[in-house]
């Protein structure tokens, strides 16, 4: 894909924070003047214009005329502006009124169909989009909507990644499940990946700690909602924060350098890497001669008409290993999901095996 950074090189973390929504002109003007006094570093104003809600009655936003508040408050400190845009209708709305940059939220993310129909009226504009993960844990999904974008021209990407839903209930708004963002970086290099811990946490108390896990696993930027008075706000009161808190919040966070693998003057930490790589080739190779032992076993089931799935021994398995991992340090949930992956590829070598057999 031809990705183009709007993002520069040199400019780390890239600071995005604005109302959740717009409302009134006045808190508008308000929150901006604060904002800019406090942060005077801060990088790009947000607001929702048009705010999609889970029920119906529910503010949705105060519309077309919020771009006219935005762009102006923006525009008097010389900074540019971003808001969501969910159809054709809001992206013409938008450049219309000359906003600079463009975000595609979650609950659209989520549909190919609003996806096109955004790139397809952006085709020919030469403007940034940022596009939110789509609610549900997809990646491909997420991906897809940079290649829809870029196949209309759109070159400009940025991506934001929100948390994503859960039936269950969690300390968070919206799980992390950072290793999907992870996962996008390596899959997509060149596009940049700002956090929005406003929506993972849901709250307040817990923005400082998941910006901090952003910046530890090297996002670029960082997206947070901000309002002139938090809780008198007409949408997502409890996860915003007032200018001054803002910078109290940024203030505290630790920066880390990036390190690369010629740096000699982290000569040991290559040593260690090294070690780590010489460790996962032996993984991978015992995890391989485990799955020739696990087709043997498909042998022996199919010759003997055993089922594949015995539940006794798997249970067995999986206490075993538990039990080892955990005096060795290892957590249960990562040792479930690693036995549940090695299990599920053991069942689909044996399964191979067993209806390769029944074809001859």
């Amino acid at each position: 894909m031809q990705i183009d950074s709007f993002i520069p090189a040199d400019k780390h973390p890239y600071l995005i924070a604005g109302p959740c929504s717009a409302e009134t002109e006045t808190q508008v003007n308000q929150t901006i003047d604060e904002l800019m006094k406090c942060l005077p570093q801060l990088d790009l104003i947000r607001a929702g214009i048009w705010k999609p809600r889970t029920r119906p009655n529910a503010f949705e936003g105060v519309g077309q005329v919020g771009l006219t508040w935005l762009k102006e408050a923006a525009t008097r400190y010389g900074k540019p502006c971003t808001v969501e845009v969910a159809n054709k209708a809001h992206v013409e709305a938008a450049l219309a009124a000359g906003i600079d940059v463009l975000w595609i939220g979650a609950r659209s993310t989520v549909s190919p169909f609003i996806v096109q129909e955004i790139a397809d009226v952006l085709r020919g504009v030469d403007i940034p989009v940022m596009v939110k993960n789509p609610v549900n844990p997809d990646i491909d999904l997420w991906i897809g909507s940079f290649e829809r974008l870029e196949k209309a021209g759109v070159t400009k990407l940025a991506a934001i990644h929100r948390g994503f839903s859960s039936y269950t209930k969690t300390e968070y708004r919206n799980k992390p499940t950072w290793e999907l963002p992870i996962e996008l970086k390596r899959r997509l290099p060149n596009v940049p990946i700002i956090c929005d811990p406003s929506h993972i946490c849901g709250r307040r108390d817990t923005l400082q700690k998941v910006s901090q896990k952003a910046m530890d696993l090297n996002f670029d930027g960082l997206m947070i909602e901000s309002h002139i008075s938090p809780d008198l706000a007409w949408s997502d009161a409890k996860q915003q924060i007032t200018p001054e808190q803002l910078a109290h919040l940024l203030s505290q966070l630790v920066y880390r350098d990036n390190v690369t693998l010629e740096g000699e003057e982290h000569a040991s930490l290559n040593e260690l890497r090294s070690k780590i790589d010489r460790i996962d080739n032996y993984i991978i190779e015992l995890l391989a001669e485990r799955m020739g032992v696990s087709e043997e076993i498909g042998i022996y089931k199919a010759a003997n008409n055993l089922k594949i799935y015995q539940p006794e021994r798997w249970a067995i398995i999986v206490d075993r290993c538990l039990k080892i991992g955990s005096a060795n340090g290892l957590t249960e949930p990562f040792l479930l999901k690693l036995m549940q992956q090695i299990h599920k590829e053991s069942i689909r070598h044996q399964t191979q095996v067993m209806n390769r057999d029944e074809e001859m």
